[in-house]
């Protein structure tokens, strides 16, 4: 659906790694991309640049992130092109934090504009997270055409505040297209979070089931708290285990916990189940092929960050969302929200659902074959798995 409205200064060690001839960028479309911080940012924008990769392979993509922040790590490891700027948080609150964040937001600014004369990109795409102000503004002084993609059902500070210069916005959610943070931009579409194609083109298949130890008969619970795990969801289902044992011919489990809990969850299964036998499970910090246990759940228990309600959705799995409740601008509680409205998702708030409420919602949506597949087809409707494309096919029309 389419609305159209119409580091340090010192760059020295930068410039001697990340070289960008002349000739490189003279002949092909030039994209920056900024976004970063958390994964939530990181992984929209490094999917956007994969898409534009398939769609045209000449296209020329550098990065532009925070030195030493997690995008310093993730981008390179895809492939791309990283260019590093000195980066902070600005503090919710007036305080003293609130000059050295300003000077290295003034130096990222400064090292940003550098870049841009340097690379003279067609577009600068921002997908969020303060590291992405100072390049978007710096591609602003520059004039040149500025692009912001939105994974929430809110609008990020950073994006709400550029948004009214912004040529596009992408956004996640049907629910912040009505913003008014996007009043002034010449075109805002709905077009679903970017994730990796692999998510949705892994078929299930016996041998998965074989792999991890579980029945095709059974319906698979998929437990995931993101790959850092969630201390709340993680003690959640080691409390359900002795309710679910009577379930145990219909019902199994495969817990991602994320490495800080995995022994500590692994022998809290052990120690619950005992020798009950005919409960299936595998428990694993994180899961490489997260694609693979996709293809095989039935219903989800996670967190509802913007990219994990991307997945859910474009996979179509019914989903109990636990909403991690200290996100700023209680973005994971209006995403699962959201979801839950059109049908295809619970949501039980952090600190104020029991076990017995979550056994409940689970022997509900996994055994009523009514609920169930009236759920699968919720999920499947607010799905968007061809998102990256779509986004792709935009700022190559645009670049």
């Amino acid at each position: 659906m389419i609305d159209s409205k119409l580091s340090d200064t010192d760059l020295s060690g930068a410039d001697s790694f990340y070289q960008v001839t002349a000739g490189e960028w003279k002949t092909h479309k030039k994209v920056v991309i900024a976004g970063g911080g958390t994964g939530g940012h990181i992984y929209p924008a490094i999917g956007i640049a994969q898409a534009l990769q398939r769609l045209d392979a000449t296209v020329d993509i550098v990065f532009i992130g925070g030195r030493d922040r997690l995008e310093s790590k993730l981008v390179p490891q895809h492939g791309f092109r990283f260019m590093p700027i000195s980066v902070a948080g600005f503090p919710r609150t007036l305080t003293l934090q609130w000059i050295p964040v300003l000077w290295k937001a003034f130096r990222g600014l400064i090292q940003s504009l550098r870049y841009m004369k340097e690379l003279q990109p067609d577009i600068v795409i921002g997908t969020g997270g303060y590291v992405s102000g100072p390049v978007l503004f710096a591609g602003l002084l520059r004039r040149t055409p500025i692009a912001i993609q939105e994974q929430n059902a809110s609008v990020g500070l950073t994006n709400g505040v550029l948004a009214r210069w912004a040529k596009m916005a992408y956004l996640a959610m049907e629910s912040v297209h009505n913003s008014r943070s996007f009043q002034h931009t010449a075109r805002v579409e709905v077009t679903g979070n970017p994730i990796r194609p692999a998510i949705t083109a892994c078929s299930k298949a016996e041998a998965t089931y074989q792999k991890f130890g579980l029945c095709p008969n059974r319906k698979t619970i998929f437990v995931m708290g993101g790959s850092q795990g969630a201390r709340a969801i993680n003690s959640a289902i080691v409390e359900t285990l002795p309710h679910l044992l009577e379930y145990a011919d219909r019902l199994q489990i495969v817990h991602q916990t994320g490495a800080a809990e995995a022994q500590i969850v692994q022998e809290a299964y052990h120690n619950k189940l005992g020798s009950q036998q005919e409960f299936r499970y595998c428990v694993q910090p994180f899961f490489d092929a997260v694609e693979e246990i996709y293809s095989i759940a039935n219903i989800m228990i996670c967190r509802a960050g913007g990219m994990t309600v991307a997945e859910v959705t474009a996979c179509g799995i019914p989903a109990i969302f636990v909403p991690l409740p200290s996100q700023t601008g209680n973005d994971q509680v209006l995403n699962a929200r959201a979801v839950a409205k059109k049908g295809g998702a619970v949501v039980l708030e952090q600190g104020t659902f029991t076990v017995e409420s979550l056994v409940q919602s689970l022997v509900d949506i996994a055994l009523d074959e009514n609920t169930y597949e009236r759920m699968v087809a919720a999920s499947q409707a607010l799905g968007k798995p061809h998102a990256s494309d779509h986004i792709a096919k935009s700022i190559l029309s645009y670049a």
